[in-house]
């Protein structure tokens, strides 16, 4: 009875508390009844007696439990994203020092906002690391200050971080006083992505950390990029039930496709071409269009099963499909649906040369379905949908999907200087490559964008550390391109140090033949002999290994997948270069750091990091996304391409009369405007007089290429029989939303930098010119004005 009085009087709110008055010096005990003196003497309590701390009976809390109350803290509230690391250390920290109470009493939403502003106080990143140093000392200063599962006021109390840095535990009265924490005040979501929420001009962390790019710089392989599936009913991504694997269930191979047609469906129908107006306008169905959006007035564009087919023979369709082989060996179309023989002879490309229509791409097919009798009017096999069609669909003009700018998929408006932009529609608040959504973080981390870079074209405010060197097929078994790349490190490293780079892109194939598979370049001790060599040519420019980040990327011939490939299409995406042989190159960057510790006093943190292909680098979060791909693409599409009947007889009639056909050529050639007024900067041979029709030659070349990947949004748009792809790891392939830019490294095209839809597509092509001697060629890509440029140079 007594200890339930306790428990009631600890209840008692503090206003019906009495009063606290300290007890005379002398108590002189009266026995008049009056004072109702008692028997034994009153013994006041010792207000410096320390409370006994309540007994928190621990749990086992999941992180999955924990991640909606985290999120609407950390994510909405202050803009920090937590990775799994974090979450399950603060899970298991919550879990053992709030107990059962921790939903009920708000004694986890307690300890979450005292973290969150400790880790923004402190200085640190946007992604709250749990592995990390910085993150456990935080947690082992909140441990000293838990009682009863709250935190108590100490105000003498600090906690040693980062070496001289000191983090102070502040108070939270409103705890003591009440049960739930009251003073906790939600914001709302749409202030919450403010820029007001991060001070970015906090000297904290220093003015070199402040100002230096890589600090927000990110790389993202391919195998560690998070898994999404459209949702087609609940109109969103999320992600898949079962865990990925190298040899997952055979109906993943059904599922791959199904992605691609449903991500290629709902961009189509928010595009407004595909939206049927309020007011009726009588026009003409065709697949005609004037720009890449295919957004006009008079048109609008209706999307017909291919099931519905049946019984409308002679009927006009617009078919939304994937172009296949049938099993007769003819060329099909097939959606969710069913399938049908398609007819192209009398088609017309859209635009006319401006893009690659092969097997294996998601099209668009206006054209008129024709029935074989009434015997073959229904579905084919067991006569349910998802069979084979009768007859066949008569194309008339055939196109690929309108590509969709990255500021729409992610609902981004309202572009301004110093980077004000607001999020609204789309899918701003997926995060599709785990570094934030952009809804959560695209502001803040557009301002801190421009707070290092200085963008929108103001001079004076860029810094010259924001450049990007992008080098090609780097032959590492040719002395040649070993030369090369010591001349293009050279070029750097003997100017100031303001222009060294922030960041070398080193893509493969690093050996010009299959390694491990009896070609020329050997086996496994040749390829380590290989990248020793490389160590040793790093390590004459240590000024250029302290202060960039160098990111390996593979190619076909690199092993492991070269030793039964033998040079061959391999499986996308593929891993890295083991680190078996790269050790001595990490090497080289440690000695490097180390050197410049002893030397110059300051530590450097030069490093290199070997990646998967394709991989992925962010710049400041969600702000910038840029793609990295190696693959001999423009020989694919040319060889698996379908060739039209007008362009065959167009090639007929050059051959007759070539004068003839130039003339007309800008009357029958429909390219995208978007297209045409894409941003070249193709190198042009300065000797020949012919130099000028092979340029645009390249450039015609170079953007019918990037048209074609981009407006599919897929690196890889090829049947699983000539380009094999991980099922489970296809979502890495995607280019949706589009990024930033794409680094399209490509030997066999001419270099080129081309800026379609918003997106700049870069190919460096190879590192030592073909035909000439002495030359190497890399890309310089600026993350200022997000635009690139071909360099060169003799050696």
């Amino acid at each position: 009875m007594s200890g339930h009085s306790k428990a009631h009087a600890s209840r008692v709110a503090p206003l019906f508390n009495s009063a606290k008055t300290p007890a005379p010096a002398n108590i002189i005990p009266s026995s008049s009844p009056a004072f109702g003196t008692p028997v034994h003497p009153i013994r006041f309590p010792d207000p410096k007696a320390q409370r006994t701390r309540p007994t928190i009976l621990p749990i086992l809390l999941p992180p999955v439990t924990l991640r909606p109350l985290a999120f609407r803290t950390f994510t909405k509230k202050h803009n920090f994203t937590l990775n799994s690391a974090a979450l399950q250390a603060l899970s298991t920290f919550i879990g053992k020092f709030c107990g059962s109470g921790w939903r009920e009493e708000g004694l986890a939403e307690g300890v979450l906002e005292e973290t969150a502003k400790l880790w923004k106080r402190d200085g640190g990143g946007l992604i709250i690391d749990g592995e990390g140093n910085e993150f456990k000392e935080i947690l082992r200063a909140l441990e000293n200050c838990m009682s009863g599962g709250r935190i108590l006021h100490q105000e003498n109390r600090e906690s040693s971080r980062r070496g001289s840095s000191a983090v102070r535990v502040d108070a939270m009265e409103d705890l003591l006083d009440s049960g739930r924490p009251g003073g906790l005040d939600r914001e709302d979501s749409q202030t919450s992505l403010g820029f007001s929420s991060l001070d970015v001009d906090d000297e904290q962390g220093g003015p070199d950390k402040r100002t230096d790019p890589r600090r927000w710089l990110k790389v993202i392989g391919a195998f560690e990029q998070p898994r999404l599936i459209y949702n087609i009913h609940k109109k969103h991504f999320e992600k898949p039930a079962t865990a990925p694997s190298l040899f997952p269930d055979p109906s993943h191979n059904t599922q791959l496709f199904r992605n691609r047609y449903n991500l290629i469906h709902q961009r189509l129908l928010r595009n407004e071409s595909f939206q049927t107006p309020t007011i009726a306008v009588s026009r003409t169905p065709s697949l005609q269009r004037s720009s890449s959006t295919m957004v006009t007035t008079q048109q609008a564009y209706k999307l017909t099963p291919i099931a519905n087919l049946l019984g409308r023979s002679g009927s006009s369709h617009v078919l939304l499909g994937l172009l296949t082989i049938a099993p007769t060996g003819t060329l099909a179309i097939s959606d969710l649906t069913g399938s049908i023989s398609l007819d192209l002879q009398h088609a017309r490309p859209i635009p006319e040369k401006g893009a690659w229509f092969t097997p294996g791409m998601i099209v668009i097919v206006d054209g008129i379905y024709e029935e074989e009798g009434s015997a073959s009017s229904n579905l084919g096999g067991g006569g349910g949908v998802g069979g084979t069609i009768g007859g066949k669909f008569i194309g008339l003009s055939i196109g690929g999907p309108p590509c969709e700018r990255r500021d729409v998929t992610l609902g981004v408006s309202g572009a301004g200087g110093k980077g004000d932009q607001s999020a609204g529609g789309g899918f701003g608040w997926v995060d599709f490559l785990g570094v934030g959504s952009e809804r959560a973080t695209g502001p803040t981390m557009r301002k801190m964008e421009w707070a290092v870079l200085g963008r929108q074209g103001v001079a004076d405010a860029a810094p010259a550390r924001n450049k990007m060197l992008i080098l090609g097929e780097v032959n590492l078994d040719s002395p040649k391109a070993v030369q090369a790349l010591r001349k293009v490190l050279g070029l750097y490293a003997a100017g100031p140090e303001e222009n060294l780079p922030m960041t070398i892109v080193l893509v493969g194939n690093f050996v010009q033949h299959a390694v491990m598979a009896g070609g020329g370049s050997g086996g496994s001790i040749e390829y380590k002999e290989y990248f020793d060599s490389l160590a040793s040519a790093l390590s004459d420019y240590p000024s250029v290994l302290q202060v960039a980040t160098f990111v390996f990327v593979p190619g076909d011939n690199d092993p492991w997948v070269s030793a039964f490939s033998a040079g061959g299409a391999t499986a996308l995406p593929r891993q890295s270069v083991p680190d078996l042989f790269t050790s001595r190159v990490k090497k080289v960057f440690t000695s490097a750091n180390s050197d410049a510790e002893k030397s110059l006093g300051t530590k450097t943190d030069g490093e290199a990091m070997w990646t998967s292909n394709p991989a992925r680098l962010t710049l400041f979060g969600p702000a910038q996304e840029i793609v990295v791909f190696r693959d001999d693409i423009s020989g694919r599409l040319r060889r698996s391409a379908i060739t039209f009947q007008g362009h065959i007889n167009e090639a007929q009639e050059r051959d007759h009369d070539p004068a003839e056909v130039v003339e007309d050529s800008d009357e029958r050639m429909d390219i995208d405007e978007a297209v045409v007024a894409a941003e070249s900067h193709v190198l042009a041979p300065k000797a020949k007089e012919s130099s000028g029709s092979s340029a645009e030659e390249d450039v015609q070349t170079a953007r019918k290429l990037v048209k074609t990947i981009l407006d599919q949004g897929h690196l890889s748009p090829f049947p699983l029989t000539s380009r094999p792809v991980l099922w489970d790891y296809a979502g890495a392939l995607q280019l949706y939303p589009l990024p930033s830019a794409l680094i399209l490294v490509d030997p066999e095209a001419s270099p080129f930098n081309v800026t379609y839809e918003g997106c700049h597509v870069m190919n460096p092509g190879r590192l030592v010119g073909e035909g000439r001697k002495g030359l190497a060629r890399w890309t310089e890509y600026d993350a200022s004005t997000r635009r690139g440029k071909t360099k060169e140079v003799i050696f």
